[in-house]
């Protein structure tokens, strides 16, 4: 009996850790003055409906994006001035599966903190990734901490 109830709580933890998973990045932190490649990480769709579509929208401290293409999928660029968005659209990612998005931003010469707000579409449902702050948020922006670069780092792009 004890054997089935660990079984039973560990099936319940990982049914609970799935649907907490979110947009994530894969990286927490990146260098300072840097060309740093960034994987958006989808884990899931939006309630059991396949991913068609996310939009990441830059912060101010990430320029110079370039975003990766993926078999499948339109790439859009908005960039006008205030607003830097790269959107991926037209592919369908299932609600079984994982994938990453991929871009490669310049980071500013400041240490600190960025976030980037993400929209998951799921056909005509879609979710805002943009929590900023706050305890037990259920939708909570990639942030990426940017750190003072150590002597010697290279600044280009790779």
């Amino acid at each position: 009996m004890k054997k089935c109830f660990t079984l039973l709580a560990l099936y319940t933890l990982a049914c609970a850790t799935a649907a907490q998973a979110h947009v994530t990045l894969d990286q927490a932190n990146g260098y300072a003055g840097t060309y740093q490649k960034l994987a958006f990480r989808v884990g899931h769709g939006c309630d059991g409906k396949a991913t068609t579509g996310l939009t990441v929208t830059l912060p101010e401290g990430a320029s110079h994006a370039k975003p990766m293409p993926k078999a499948g999928w339109k790439i859009n660029i908005v960039n006008n001035g205030a607003l830097n968005e790269i959107s991926w659209r037209g592919g369908s990612l299932p609600d079984a599966y994982f994938d990453e998005f991929v871009v490669q931003v310049k980071l500013a010469s400041e240490p600190g903190k960025l976030y980037f707000r993400i929209v998951q579409e799921c056909g005509k449902v879609s979710v805002a990734w943009d929590e900023i702050a706050g305890e037990k948020m259920k939708a909570p922006a990639p942030v990426l901490e940017v750190l003072l670069a150590p002597a010697g780092t290279p600044h280009h792009a790779h």
